[in-house]
């Protein structure tokens, strides 16, 4: 399976592995890692959630989106869920194409595509307190700990 959520650390090494075709060129890979500063302040983890199923339909239809956009692309992408601390990796996402500048820009799609459809959000938890973000864009907050009603179908 090419799109995942997972509880556990991703391999990053098997995300690559679906990717590789004889016909590629180029494989670029991008590693979301858990940052400990966010706008001055420190974090101490995260905590991840998502709609699953719409979630894993949601990676699908931007692996679709990337495929009729690059000729010759393959895509693998798994976001991780749960708590994650700081260095963790949240997301890893593979791209390989026959040219190296449609992998980097497929990939570079595909990380803006997730933080604008995917249904994944996050509590960050800092030294002084906590906070459900809401979408990854951060854009829509999530008071409850979770989206509801149409931000689910965002």
């Amino acid at each position: 399976m090419n799109y995942e959520i997972s509880k556990v650390a991703i391999d990053i090494q098997a995300v690559i592995d679906k990717v590789v075709q004889r016909e590629a060129g180029a494989i670029t890979t991008f590693i979301g890692t858990v940052r400990e500063l966010t706008e001055g302040k420190k974090t101490l983890f995260l905590i991840y959630e998502a709609y699953e199923s719409m979630a894993v339909k949601k990676l699908q239809q931007i692996g679709d989106e990337i495929k009729e956009r690059w000729n010759g692309a393959e895509v693998a992408i798994t976001h991780r869920v749960g708590r994650l601390d700081i260095t963790d990796v949240a997301v890893v996402i593979a791209v390989s194409t026959p040219h190296r500048a449609d992998a980097y820009e497929a990939n570079r799609y595909a990380i803006e595509r997730i933080k604008e459809i995917v249904p994944i959000w996050k509590k960050e938890h800092w030294e002084d307190g906590q906070k459900w973000i809401g979408n990854q864009l951060e854009t829509v907050s999530y008071p409850s700990g979770k989206p509801e009603g149409d931000d689910l179908n965002e």
